[in-house]
């Protein structure tokens, strides 16, 4: 093999993961390639998750904001969008994003090669590039972080032009008046949130008995509240039977007996690793039944000198982690141990409308404990910013020991949740004294800002002890 073709070190996925892999390693001087399969860098997050469902999200967002205001709702007039005019906004994001993405392996002198990788021994790969050519590539060590896709069961009809999941609903180029959503996970509850916010009837299909049983109770509660207030029908604990697709659109049948019709249907019920052609057995490798390959503390697989992070090894499954992830892994390399780790309390932002945060407990976990917490609560409709801004549903919810006064877990839902919560992530990281409910007392907050939240919550927390 040409010498050309041996590097240190070969990442096989171009996503968050990969890319903070990359980058750590190539600065720290190694001769790095990164092997991705499509035809730009930015993996699935860029392309068909992350990027594109929020910058969907936020022009529906912004159509109810319109819409809702009294400043623009004279004479009868609103606004009015589809979802395949709405994708022309996530399209130039994505486009953005990727050209950023690229110029970060172009300054740092990290080759890339465009093809699908898989293994032929344990230092080798070949990757099939689109004109069916393939090359081999060496290396001392390997990252695997090739992310994940949408779980499709064998029973479902996916080349049906009705049938969709959530990377093929991006390519939907009718304007559906009614839609089912199959799964009622985060993927599933913020496709709700954009098809309802365009006015599409939408019904959500939910296999479990509450949604993001994850979540604070009362944070769930809230959002399957305003789902009932904007019009999305949710049907908990139902399994599908059959989903048939049909000339006029999809008829799904459920095993409790029920039956419904719509245009189209989102399959979002899960996830899969992307590992299945990678030939894993020939570098000595195994996946779960999922996809998923198990790493230890460093991000080191079964075999020593090959990695994994993202998607690929679970939970948490979030780009920001996998970013986290892909650097630890680039210590790791480098010094034989990585320096840091994923830390304990990961937020979580939920894009639905309202948006979602959470960081730390929730009541559930800490009762079960037996942790004697007492809570702290804020409305946003007595906040002069959130009156100001029209954006008066939502609240933040801060959880604290009773006798320490250690902040213990922080819910928000409403506009600007996931960047409200990082404030109080802060203070959360703290060690000792310094994370207590007391510094939001403490501390003189600009006003009016949402931030103020915290503040009031802090007062109202502290006015229960006794």
């Amino acid at each position: 093999m040409a010498e050309s073709n041996h590097f240190d070190v070969i990442v096989i996925g171009s996503g968050p993961g990969g890319e903070g892999a990359a980058m750590g390693l190539t600065k720290a001087g190694l001769n790095v390639a990164i092997v991705e399969k499509e035809t730009s860098v930015g993996g699935g997050c860029t392309h068909w998750g992350t990027i594109p469902s929020k910058s969907l999200r936020h022009a529906v967002s912004r159509i109810i904001e319109f819409n809702s205001n009294p400043l623009f709702c004279h004479n009868n007039t609103s606004l009015h969008s589809t979802f395949s005019n709405i994708l022309s906004h996530a399209k130039s994001v994505i486009d953005k994003q990727t050209r950023l993405r690229q110029s970060f392996y172009d300054r740092n002198q990290c080759s890339l090669i465009f093809g699908t990788a898989r293994f032929t021994d344990k230092h080798t790969i070949a990757v099939t590039q689109l004109d069916g050519t393939e090359e081999l590539y060496s290396a001392d060590q390997f990252v695997i972080a090739t992310g994940s896709r949408p779980y499709q069961p064998k029973d479902v009809d996916f080349m049906h032009d009705r049938i969709y999941d959530s990377d093929s609903i991006l390519s939907l180029s009718h304007d559906p008046r009614h839609i089912i959503i199959y799964g009622a996970g985060v993927i599933g509850c913020e496709y709700a949130s954009i098809f309802r916010g365009l006015g599409v009837k939408t019904d959500l299909i939910n296999t479990r008995d509450r949604l993001l049983s994850f979540l604070d109770n009362e944070v769930s509660d809230a959002l399957s509240y305003h789902f009932w207030n904007s019009g999305v029908v949710i049907r908990n604990d139902e399994t599908y039977e059959k989903i048939e697709g049909t000339d006029q659109g999809v008829i799904i049948h459920l095993e409790s007996g029920k039956k419904m019709r719509a245009d189209c249907l989102l399959f979002a019920n899960g996830r899969a690793g992307n590992t299945d052609k990678l030939n894993l057995s020939a570098a000595g490798l195994n996946a779960d039944s999922r996809g998923q390959l198990n790493v230890d503390s460093n991000y080191q697989t079964d075999v020593a000198h090959i990695y994994a992070v993202g998607d690929v090894i679970g939970y948490p499954s979030l780009a920001s982690a996998a970013y986290d992830q892909g650097r630890f892994v680039a210590q790791a390399i480098e010094k034989g141990q990585a320096d840091s780790h994923l830390i304990e309390d990961i937020p979580t932002g939920i894009y639905t409308i309202p948006e979602i945060s959470s960081v730390g407990k929730t009541e559930q976990e800490l009762t079960t404990a037996k942790i004697p917490y007492e809570v702290g609560r804020s409305s946003f409709k007595h906040l002069a910013r959130a009156q100001i801004a029209g954006k008066d549903i939502g609240s933040l919810k801060i959880l604290f020991h009773r006798e320490t006064k250690e902040i213990l877990g922080i819910h928000c839902f409403g506009e600007r949740a996931a960047e409200i919560i990082h404030i109080g992530q802060a203070i959360m990281e703290q060690k000792g004294e310094a994370n207590t409910i007391d510094y939001f007392v403490n501390t003189t907050f600009n006003y009016p800002t949402m931030a103020e939240a915290y503040r009031v919550a802090a007062l109202n927390g502290l006015n229960r002890l006794f």
